[in-house]
């Protein structure tokens, strides 16, 4: 896992070819004014998901991880708490293949992720986000989803 400043992606690129493209991606792309939506960048291999959503109650949000794909996640506007936890011995609560998503029972620590901060999850990191900070919040963000 991963979590810094947008600044700071340049020393992030060299982890691999794809992540590099991702954040070319969030850095060449006006993402204050792109909609709601899927961006193909290269097929399947690398596509990013625009959302808008309100923050939520962590009693409403579920821990998640995935087996093909990084999450390169970029808060566009916005602040909200995000529950990271390595993965270990979790249980499984609901798996879908299809969507490349599982999501397990167990705790998490929070972390505030703020406007113009960036989270990278691995399949070993699972996480739960779009958690309210101190009150509900409107959160722009992007998920670049990078295929292992």
């Amino acid at each position: 896992m991963v979590i810094d400043k947008i600044e700071n992606s340049k020393l992030y690129t060299c982890l691999s070819e794809r992540i590099a493209k991702a954040f070319a991606f969030i850095n060449e792309t006006d993402l204050s004014s792109i909609a709601s939506g899927k961006y193909e960048i290269d097929k399947d291999d690398i596509f990013a998901l625009v959302q808008e959503y309100d923050t939520k109650d962590k009693s409403e949000c579920k821990l998640e991880g995935h087996t093909r794909y990084i999450d390169v996640q970029y808060i566009i506007s916005g602040v909200e708490l995000i529950g990271v936890r390595p993965l270990k011995d979790q249980t499984p609560v609901t798996q879908n293949e299809e969507n490349d998503y599982t999501f397990y029972e167990g705790d998490s620590d929070l972390i505030r992720i703020d406007t113009g901060m960036f989270a990278i999850f691995f399949p070993e990191d699972l996480h739960m986000p779009c958690i309210k900070f101190n009150q509900h919040s409107r959160v722009k963000k992007v998920v670049v989803k990078v295929r292992i």
